[in-house]
């Protein structure tokens, strides 16, 4: 959902450009702009874990660095290996998918069109615990198939690298479904009437035309889904899969080595830098334009027969593969062992991931319209290297992102602690690591990017007469923003705040790493079930999670269709 609100999804208007900043601008000598200190503030909370991580990368700690260097090999080659999977099967079925319900007519489309994106809301953690459930061994599948066909049948092994990597890509689908949905409902239908006219099939149309047309959208509804691999924690330990995060866990609670954890931590932040400027480098090449003087939308392909019982046979499969089944097995699952746990525990699990995802997507929102509003008032380089930053944390993993977090927040508690016993003779505790004030950081660190795209998208909307109008008017700084900015971006203020919800419910390596002493949500009762391989106690909080989740999700698609 965050895709939606993606600037690779918007068309720029000429109106939106800023050809009227210097009215705009706060002369200098008069007076101080606090926000911009305050969107520097925000820039640095994202820059200090990132440094902190990456120079741990040169001070080893060699006794324990010495069991885990063999690790790095396999555990390179288990992640590359992973993210190109992944990038391969959620391009496959997110930009088919996206072309099929726009492009063409079959029976069912217009409930495919938002259907699709219902696997949104199902945490890739928990489409895996449920694949496994279901096909493993002892599961059901492999049970009956035995039971029907003897036990000399094989199944493939869905605690395998392409079992993770087919949970893995349903569940991240919908991140590439978005864009790709959004940039084939505006390319121009004069290009597919021309494209007919020359004799090409309804293939060559998608190959030909609109795939090509639409490849920036599609690079970037992958890298989206490619980032979120690299940063998986959940799926990775249900299926055995070793990859740089579980190493970091492990490094962290196994070894009891932090400065362990912050060197892997570091090898997964440079490789993720890598798959950013790759991406940036072969995006920067290219020149896309949309012609406003032709409709955008023509008559679909009207399929009929074989090939229209293909396209929602295909569909229908997707679906009940990526969320119908999951959440079906879940519902079964609760009903037969879910009672069993519900206990006054569970409603404090519910209570903390409702509390702190409101709470984290409350202050997302909120940094994210200071950065928006400094953006759009100061057009120099600086400002835009300060909005850069501050959104940068969607490419760093939560494990990293914890470690890069709780190591300053670990030093300066000491040196309270240190400071209290020497000046008033006072044992205190820790005051900032392992608290909510170090989750809620770290949330807002790793999903500022979310808010932001989405209420910068809004404000970009806004013509920048209001503002001359409201400035000639006297009305200015906290009042324009009161005023004019706020109500007009309600609709933007209201998305970012339902996509950094359904970000943080799901969340699950820096819940699980940063969470003060005994403060459990839904994803860390899932973690603790399905690490011990209880998949049907592990069932309830799931579904609830999901619950949770599906709600805003289904407020972004109606949101989505009215727009449309």
């Amino acid at each position: 959902m965050r895709v939606i609100a993606s600037d690779a999804g918007e068309i720029k208007l000429p109106v939106a450009l800023p050809e009227i900043e210097p009215p705009m601008r706060i002369r200098r000598g008069r007076r101080v702009d606090l926000g911009w200190f305050a969107a520097l503030a925000v820039s640095l909370l994202v820059l200090v874990p990132l440094l902190v991580v990456l120079g741990n990368l040169f001070s080893p700690d060699v006794a324990v660095w010495s069991q885990v260097s063999g690790w790095l090999p396999e555990l390179l080659a288990n992640t590359l290996w992973l993210l190109a999977g992944v990038v391969i099967g959620t391009v496959a079925l997110g930009a088919g998918l996206a072309w099929l319900t726009t492009m063409c007519e079959f029976p069912g489309r217009r409930f495919f069109d938002w259907a699709l994106v219902l696997p949104l809301a199902l945490p890739a953690y928990v489409q895996g615990f449920v694949l496994v459930g279901l096909f493993d061994f002892a599961g059901p599948v492999q049970s009956f198939l035995r039971h029907a066909f003897g036990d000399g049948i094989w199944v493939p092994a869905i605690r395998s690298r392409g079992g993770l990597i087919a949970a893995l890509s349903l569940s991240l689908y919908p991140y590439v479904y978005l864009l790709a949905r959004n940039a084939f409902l505006t390319q121009s239908s004069r290009l597919m009437e021309v494209a007919r006219s020359m004799g090409e099939t309804a293939w060559g149309q998608f190959f030909r035309v609109s795939l090509p047309l639409a490849r920036p959208w599609i690079a970037a509804g992958a890298l989206l889904a490619g980032m979120e691999t690299l940063a998986d924690f959940g799926t990775v330990s249900v299926f055995n899969y070793e990859t740089f995060t579980t190493a970091i866990y492990k490094a962290w609670f196994g070894l009891f080595s932090l400065p362990t954890a912050a060197q892997l931590a570091s090898f997964l932040v440079l490789l993720a830098l890598f798959v950013l400027s790759l991406e940036s480098h072969q995006r920067k090449r290219q020149r896309y334009a949309l012609s406003m003087r032709s409709p955008t939308v023509g008559r679909p392909i009207r399929l009929r027969g074989a090939r229209a019982a293909l396209a929602f046979g295909l569909a229908t499969v997707i679906l009940a593969l990526a969320f119908v089944i999951p959440v079906t097995q879940l519902l079964l699952w609760s009903i037969h062992s879910g009672a069993a746990d519900f206990d006054e525990r569970f409603g404090g699990y519910l209570l903390n991931t409702l509390v702190s995802a409101s709470a984290g997507a409350a202050l997302i929102v909120a940094a994210a319209l200071l950065l928006s509003r400094v953006k759009r008032k100061h057009g120099d380089i600086k400002t835009a290297a300060i909005v850069r930053i501050a959104t940068l944390g969607y490419a760093l993993p939560g494990t990293v992102l914890s470690v890069g977090i709780f190591i300053p927040l670990a030093w300066l508690d000491n040196h309270i602690i240190a400071a209290a016993k020497t000046a008033l003779n006072m044992n205190v505790g820790a005051l900032f690591a392992g608290s909510l004030f170090a989750l809620l950081m770290a949330y807002g660190v790793r999903f500022m990017a979310v808010g932001f795209g989405t209420v910068d998208s809004a404000m970009q909307r806004i013509s920048p007469r209001l503002e001359e109008v409201s400035l000639s008017l006297g009305v200015r700084g906290a009042a324009m923003l009161r005023r004019v900015h706020v109500p007009l971006l309600r609709g933007g203020l209201i998305s970012a705040w339902l996509l950094a919800f359904v970000d943080i419910a799901k969340e699950m390596p820096i819940t699980l790493l940063l969470r003060p002493f005994g403060w459990d949500n839904l994803s860390v009762r899932i973690f603790e079930m399905t690490s011990e391989g209880e998949w049907q106690r592990a069932a309830l909080p799931a579904l609830v999670l999901v619950i949770a989740s599906l709600v805003p999700v289904i407020l972004l698609i109606r949101g989505s269709g009215a727009r449309k």
